[in-house]
């Protein structure tokens, strides 16, 4: 009887540690680093809650992964000391894959890619070549892969540097820059949909960045194994339909960069 009743316990013990594992691994949580100010990709609704593109995949990878996810509002520009702080676990920003960037983070896979666009008066400009915008104001967000491409291909051209997405097409409104640059998509919907973009318009050809490495997610160095999920995550995503019902809300062309 002692014998049976011992085993008993032991067996009780086994399953209640099992019990304890499964219900831990289903309330796993991350916390997701988020910006908030790049329409349509990240931005805030009229009720105070993160809506975009952005968000809807950080939702869908977190529910394919099978974890709690949590949304930190962060500035862009401190994202990934913020990351590597622990403030947050992964980095859904639409952040574009650098050699610069891979030195402080891991990233995903591509999750979409966009080629970026100058923005400027109609028929200001014949083109957006260097000997045409030599000695002209461009304004594009500060520390982006688009501020080193100006800084690099456009030196007789003065870069004026904006904090956010946003305000590169609001300091090009209020002219103290004569040409935009920035993102295709957010140049579109941001400012030439709106009122304010009325008589502006692309300028030239869409240029690609850093040969079409795309937009991915960051994690901290060496974390592997959420790059890993991640990935697996992407992949099943988009594999069910879920990326092109979510890519649909938004945008009526392949962001996708395959």
């Amino acid at each position: 009887m002692l014998k049976r009743t011992f085993l008993a316990a032991l067996m009780g013990t086994a399953l209640t540690a099992t019990f304890a594992t499964t219900t831990m691994a289903q309330t796993e949580k991350l916390r997701v680093g988020v910006e908030g100010n790049y329409p349509p990709f990240s931005m805030i609704a009229p009720d105070g809650k993160l809506q975009g593109f952005d968000i809807d995949i950080a939702n869908a990878i977190c529910a394919e992964m099978k974890v709690e996810c949590t949304f930190v509002q962060q500035e862009f520009d401190g994202i990934i000391p913020a990351l590597n702080a622990r403030k947050f676990d992964l980095i859904v920003a639409s952040m574009t894959i650098t050699e610069a960037r891979k030195k402080s983070v891991d990233f995903s896979d591509p999750y979409y890619d966009v080629p970026q666009r100058f923005i400027a008066k109609q028929g200001a400009f014949a083109d957006h070549s260097p000997a045409a915008l030599k000695g002209k104001k461009i304004v594009v967000l500060r520390n982006s892969p688009r501020a080193t491409y100006l800084a690099e291909n456009y030196k007789e051209s003065e870069v004026v540097l904006a904090g956010k997405e946003t305000e590169v097409y609001m300091e090009l409104a209020v002219g103290r820059a004569d040409v935009a640059f920035g993102s295709s998509v957010v140049s579109g919907e941001a400012f030439l949909k709106k009122p304010e973009g009325k008589g502006y318009a692309q300028l030239g050809p869409a240029i690609r960045i850093g040969a079409g490495s795309g937009v991915g997610i960051a994690v901290r160095k060496d974390d592997t194994a959420l790059v890993n999920r991640i990935n697996a995550a992407l992949k099943a995503i988009k594999a069910n339909g879920t990326y092109k019902k979510l890519a649909d809300k938004y945008f009526d062309f392949d962001i996708s960069g395959s």
